[in-house]
């Protein structure tokens, strides 16, 4: 990582290069992933991975690779779909655990390796390739990534027919196929091969109303790739531990609802851009698909309100998990935030920033529980972000009340990093890299205070930290500021910033 774009980065910005840079580096680790478990699987022992299972593995991979030699980018659109990271390792994770007497310590490992001929079948209709395979549904739903899912029955086996741009599923002869139109753009049209190989090539589409077509949601720029909207995926919350995080359960869109989340994304582009341009590249380059969640719990029938919820998910790069929010800049807040852990992830993965172990003993003004260090960084990085990005906004707010509502979430945002800064910069675990990252974001904190917000805003934020802290050593019996830094989801909860 060249110095220049690690300190762009740990300005929360990053050019096209230094995400770049992280973007290609997630997609070795996830290529390298998808080997991995086929690896893992002719390593495991039949009880774990039975002979047939094993068989039917190589089948799909073979697939695969025909697939890659008639189209690339159409192949790698579905594998580096960010859903296609949480079932390999949860996939990997059941290959290698042990479970009792040499079982499968998963249950449901059987389910998770069939869903790879979903994947395979995927790639091969993206790729346009006439052939014929088997495969089992995942619940009641047979999802093919990145394209749609057949609305069927548990386990449910199903023949997959390709030719000529049109997928028949058959399950069995006593009941009708349900035959999709694949229409595939021409790569040639799109702006270039990163659009190519992230955004959606191929739509569906059925009259049958067992298919249920993906939805994806306008790119933010042009030549940009279009975000997906999924809501079919299984592994889209799998062992993500989501209702640990106060975040909303999955839920399946229905007509009126598409309809909501793409009202709501039409507007979020032009009030992303008041952030900086750097945010609507950021976005346009690292988002690749939205999970929508439920609203969260008590917040009215329709959670129209300012809270909502959102997280991210390490082994997902490229998707975010949220609600939907009540307005066009809340939604972009939530990008802003969000896309700041994907950003700090990949960094971390590509770099090592500390050295701390996870003992949780930090106070985050943004939470009621000890964090760890690394989520103490976590949540400081996507707060300095949205602190920035909030007084931007009301820098640039026309009317009184958007003024304010920003000054007051900038506030917060800018009092909350302000607490916990001073841990950052003085732990002696950081390594050099992360000393670079803390001392641009402290540079930045220095920066923002240059155009305060109005002095009954900051009051108000200096006494909710105030309180924060408080609280905090009362129910932890401990000081709020450790001396020293000790040798899943990422989520925003309903009403705070959780990190």
């Amino acid at each position: 990582m060249p110095a220049a774009l690690l300190a762009e980065l740990g300005r929360t910005e990053g050019g096209r290069a230094a995400l770049g840079l992280l973007v290609r580096d997630q997609h070795a680790r996830r290529l390298v992933r998808l080997r991995a478990v086929l690896d893992a699987a002719a390593a495991a022992p039949a009880a774990v991975c039975p002979p047939a299972a094993l068989d039917r593995l190589r089948a799909d991979w073979a697939l695969l690779e025909d697939a890659e030699r008639a189209d690339r980018d159409a192949v790698r659109a579905v594998l580096l779909h960010p859903l296609t990271g949480p079932w390999a390792q949860r996939c990997l994770y059941g290959l290698t655990a042990t479970g009792p007497a040499g079982a499968p310590a998963v249950p449901e490992l059987a389910a998770d390796l069939a869903h790879f001929g979903a994947i395979a079948a995927a790639a091969a209709v993206r790729a346009g390739l006439t052939a014929t395979c088997h495969l089992t549904a995942h619940g009641d739903l047979l999802a093919l990534p990145t394209l749609g899912a057949l609305r069927t029955y548990p386990g449910a086996r199903v023949e997959a027919s390709l030719a000529d741009g049109v997928l028949t599923l058959r399950q069995g002869s006593a009941t009708p196929p349900v035959v999709v139109r694949t229409v595939r753009r021409n790569p040639a049209d799109d702006a270039g091969a990163a659009a190519r190989s992230a955004g959606p090539a191929a739509a569906t589409a059925s009259d049958d109303p067992r298919w249920l077509p993906l939805g994806a949601l306008p790119a933010l720029l042009p030549g940009a790739a279009p975000v997906l909207l999924d809501d079919l995926d299984p592994y889209r919350t799998a062992g993500s531990g989501l209702e640990r995080h106060g975040l909303g359960a999955v839920t399946r869109l229905d007509p009126g609802s598409r309809a909501a989340w793409a009202a709501s994304w039409a507007g979020t582009e032009p009030v992303l851009r008041i952030g900086g341009e750097h945010r609507t590249a950021e976005a346009a380059l690292l988002l690749r698909c939205l999970v929508p969640l439920a609203p969260p719990p008590g917040r009215g029938p329709a959670g129209e309100s300012a809270s909502h919820c959102s997280g991210t998910r390490r082994e997902a790069f490229g998707a975010v998990l949220s609600s939907r929010p009540s307005t066009p800049a809340y939604f972009a807040a939530t990008l802003v935030h969000e896309l700041q852990h994907t950003k700090l992830s990949a960094l971390a993965a590509l770099v090592r920033l500390h050295d701390a172990g996870p003992a949780e003993a930090y106070f985050a003004p943004w939470r009621t529980d000890p964090r760890p260090f690394d989520g103490l960084l976590q949540g400081a990085y996507s707060h300095l972000a949205l602190a920035d990005y909030w007084q931007r906004y009301a820098l640039a707010a026309r009317s009184t009340t958007q003024r304010d509502l920003a000054w007051a979430e900038h506030a917060r945002c800018a009092e909350q990093v302000g607490a916990v800064l001073p841990v950052l910069t003085e732990a002696d675990t950081l390594t050099p890299e992360g000393r670079v990252v803390v001392g641009e974001m402290a540079a930045t904190h220095d920066r923002l205070a240059q155009d305060p917000p109005p002095t009954g805003h900051a009051a108000r934020a200096r006494a909710y930290v105030a309180t924060a802290r408080t609280l905090w050593r009362q129910r932890h019996h401990t000081d709020a500021r450790p001396r020293t830094a000790p040798g899943g989801v990422r989520g925003t909860a309903p009403g705070e910033g959780r990190s």
